[in-house]
């Protein structure tokens, strides 16, 4: 069973940065895509950003130019660099390791969440 563990979360002020990362207990980066999720109190769970084993990241609209998802592969680590941050971006920040269909891998593997707020 391979474990998430997310960390750096914190409370900023609007424009500021913060860098999330997520450590994995085994290496997944070159069998399932690699994502983080938020969810804001009171709202559904929506997708952030995406890497997939090509290494090519997908972002939401909302986070486009603002955040950036990368991976370090030795070291089993994800991040997500998030800047201009903005009060709307306030949510709960989830690590998932997440199928790859082309590759017929089933991964299903979630963290325990950072929280990110962000003041205005």
């Amino acid at each position: 069973q391979v474990q998430l563990v997310e960390s750096g979360g914190d409370s900023v002020q609007a424009g500021g940065s913060l860098s999330l990362s997520c450590a994995a207990s085994g290496s997944i980066f070159t069998t399932c895509i690699m994502t983080w999720y938020r969810q804001a109190p009171g709202k559904e769970r929506e997708l952030v950003s995406l890497i997939g084993t090509g290494g090519r990241p997908t972002y939401a609209d909302s986070v486009k130019g603002r955040f950036t998802i990368s991976q370090d592969s030795a070291k089993n680590t994800l991040y997500l660099q998030m800047s201009d941050l903005k009060t709307e971006d306030t949510a709960v920040y989830y690590c998932a390791a997440r199928p790859n269909y082309a590759l017929g891998t089933m991964c299903d593997y979630w963290g325990q969440g950072t929280q990110v707020t962000v003041s205005s």
